[in-house]
């Protein structure tokens, strides 16, 4: 089956929007490609996207900023754990001093045989950048900011969740989606994300039987979910379909995300995935191709609670570096 073509975006629930805008466009280098609000629901939220300068998939993370509304989960297991973003090879020293230099807290570790550098988001989500060796996109650039080609974050590296129960995991990642096993060590495994020619990417999984149930809700402070790549309306339906004859009967209909469509599933393990291929005109949907994630924009369906959600939202600066 090759309904899988690598990730397509990363989403967490964070805290304030503009520690966050900051911290991605700042502290990390990544540019804003979509400020927009949460579909879902009624409460007034940012939904802010942030990537390579033209939006590149598979470079793409999100969060939904929850301060104003004051809404919060709880970290712990059988849910997503850390975001793993993927850097050159040799570039760790460079992150660990820049993160250092930004009061973030950040050390080294190898997992797989694979150096990384781990550190949190504002709101206390786990993250990593990993020296991955097989992914050959260009580094993001942004040289106001202080990240040349040697050092700049190449995109999405992958997602650990953390599970109870291994077992019902492993059958879940290499049945359902399917993902090949890659690894395992004592604490859990890895596994390989299709992408023919594309750069290698992982779903890693933690087995954390000593703390507490983690939220699964759109909450502050925890990931959302994880969604794959399918390329296609055709691969996205397929590859659903795959999953509910299964018996994984968690799995929603499509929704429109404007930019892409998306079908949202639960995994056994907790950890939310999502299947999602992008629009013929992506991004620029709603704002020019050359100034994408300038402007705060609101899908058409909104256009009646425009100014509702306007004076909801949290006040913030959204001004690059």
């Amino acid at each position: 089956m090759d309904q899988v073509k690598g990730y397509h975006h990363l989403t967490m629930s964070t805290d304030g929007a503009q520690e966050d805008y900051d911290f991605f466009t700042k502290t990390l280098g990544l540019y804003s490609v979509k400020r927009t609000v949460l579909f879902d629901g009624v409460i007034p939220v940012y939904h802010l996207y942030y990537g390579s300068k033209g939006g590149d998939e598979s470079t793409i993370l999100t969060t939904f900023p929850f301060r104003k509304p004051g809404v919060y989960g709880r970290r712990g297991t059988n849910q997503s754990k850390i975001v793993q973003q993927a850097i050159p090879v040799g570039a760790s020293e460079f992150w660990v001093n820049r993160l250092g230099e930004h009061g973030f807290e950040a050390t080294t570790s190898n997992r797989f045989g694979i150096d990384r550098v781990d550190f949190r988001h504002p709101s206390g989500i786990e993250m990593q950048l990993v020296e991955n060796p097989g992914d050959p996109r260009t580094p993001i650039v942004k040289e106001e900011a202080g990240i040349g080609a040697d050092h700049g974050i190449k995109g999405i590296y992958g997602g650990v969740v953390a599970v109870m129960d291994r077992t019902a995991m492993d059958d879940f990642l290499t049945i359902a989606l399917p993902l090949k096993k890659m690894a395992d060590d004592d604490d859990g495994m890895a596994y390989e994300v299709p992408n023919a020619n594309g750069p290698s990417s992982v779903v890693e999984v933690l087995e954390i039987r000593d703390e507490p149930q983690g939220t699964w809700t759109l909450s502050g402070g925890t990931i959302h979910h994880f969604a794959l790549n399918t390329g296609d309306e055709e691969n996205q339906m397929n590859l659903r379909a795959h999953i509910e004859g299964l018996g994984f009967t968690d799995i929603s209909e499509q929704k429109d995300r404007m930019y892409f469509k998306s079908c949202y599933v639960r995994s056994p393990g907790g950890a939310m995935f999502e299947l999602a291929w992008t629009v013929p005109e992506g991004w620029a949907r709603d704002e020019p191709a050359d100034a994408i994630g300038q402007t705060l924009v609101f899908p058409p369906w909104f256009e009646d609670r425009k100014d509702e959600l306007i004076e909801g939202l949290e006040p913030a600066s959204f001004q690059d570096a």
